[in-house]
């Protein structure tokens, strides 16, 4: 069958499993700017509704197209609305968490869109962005004031690849509009220390890097980590698929790495969730857009319930990305309606290799590159007994 590389996918099972820390929302390339602007969907009103699965009444036409469906955790029968009935409803919340699919086009315009329609409600808002991390926040600061151009935001910021095309729009709406941007993510060097080493690393951080993360750390059991071990298993469940055969207990090695990669993904939620308690301090009466891989939002789990644990009544919601099995036939899930607020139903992405392909190569080399970014800082090894 096709093998498609991206978040949650086969490729992170398989670098995890190497030893090799990759981002649980970071694998899928983003895309090149359209060369011109995307047609607007035609509106819907019908969802079809058999055996707890939900159909859209009409095929998607491009990768463009795309339907909102107000869910609300699946406590009401699911109905689709439209960008303004959505930014209508999303008024009475503190934060809104945007799950994207990291590099689907059809996903960012419709983030942009939204933006605006918040804006036209409330002026009130801030963009909190995982594509940006807490310690270029005074470059971003800079870019918004215009002090610096967007070479120097590119290059100083570290801007994702494909910065230009993804997220260009978000950031120059709120810079014409006086919005505060958050660069919410941890660096991404230190999420690759804890990846290697565990949290014990973080004690081997300089007090200034080590404000960079997250001050309080909750690398606990629960659903999440039984959900982000489940995905570096490679199961198929996170996308409604039915649920993977039991796999056979882990070596320790592979359990006690998968450990590290689950604290390395946990530094990343309390990171973001930091910054958003922080920026809701900073800006009083202010609500929040955090924009972020749905892998961190999907279910009210990772980053949304590390917030909940910094201020438990915070009203908050969820739009969750949902890349459709068919786009002829677009639909969902009644346990997918349980993953958001509102999901937005897009078009999938390709997939990278076709059935027939050896992608082992392309896996070889970014493990190599992945094992290349060695963590500055380093802990005693305890030597492996000697078998007798």
């Amino acid at each position: 069958m096709p093998l498609t590389i991206r978040s949650p996918s086969l490729l992170p099972a398989a670098l995890l499993a190497a030893g090799v820390l990759a981002s649980a929302c970071r694998v899928a390339a983003p895309p090149r700017a359209p060369t011109a602007p995307a047609t607007a969907a035609v509106p819907d009103t019908l969802l079809h509704d058999a055996d707890g699965r939900y159909r859209l009444g009409r095929p998607f036409q491009d990768f463009y197209d795309t339907a909102f469906v107000l869910t609300e955790t699946g406590k009401i029968t699911p109905r689709v609305v439209s960008v303004d009935e959505l930014a209508d409803l999303l008024q009475g919340y503190d934060v809104v968490f945007y799950g994207e699919s990291h590099g689907h086009a059809g996903v960012q315009l419709q983030e942009t869109r939204l933006l605006r329609a918040l804006y036209d409600r409330s002026p009130k808002w801030v963009l909190s962005l995982e594509q940006f991390e807490r310690d270029v926040q005074g470059v971003l600061d800079d870019y918004l004031a215009g002090r610096i151009g967007e070479r120097t935001l590119i290059e100083k910021g570290r801007a994702w690849t494909g910065y230009a095309a993804s997220y260009r729009p978000l950031v120059q709406f709120a810079q014409m509009h006086h919005l505060p941007v958050i660069a919410a993510e941890a660096p991404t060097w230190a999420v690759e220390c804890v990846g290697q080493w565990g949290t014990g690393i973080l004690d081997e951080f300089t007090p200034a890097e080590r404000g960079e993360l997250a001050a309080d750390l909750h690398v606990t059991p629960g659903a999440y980590r039984d959900k982000f071990l489940a995905f570096m298993r490679g199961s198929p469940t996170h996308e409604g698929g039915a649920a993977a055969a039991p796999a056979p207990a882990p070596a320790p090695d592979a359990e006690a790495r998968a450990g590290r990669s689950f604290a390395a993904q946990v530094v990343r939620d309390d990171t973001m969730a930091e910054s958003i308690a922080r920026a809701l301090r900073k800006y009083p009466r202010y609500q929040v857009l955090q924009v972020l891989g749905s892998f961190h939002a999907e279910g009210f789990l990772g980053t949304v319930e590390r917030l909940r644990l910094r201020d438990p009544q915070l009203r908050i919601a969820v739009i969750d990305a949902l890349e459709v099995s068919d786009p002829r036939a677009p639909g969902f899930t009644a346990d997918q309606a349980r993953d958001g607020t509102a999901l937005q139903l897009v078009y999938p992405t390709p997939d990278d290799f076709v059935e027939g392909e050896d992608p082992s190569a392309w896996m070889a080399k970014m493990m190599r590159k992945r094992a290349s970014d060695k963590c500055k800082y380093s802990l005693p090894v305890t030597p492996t007994p000697v078998s007798r």
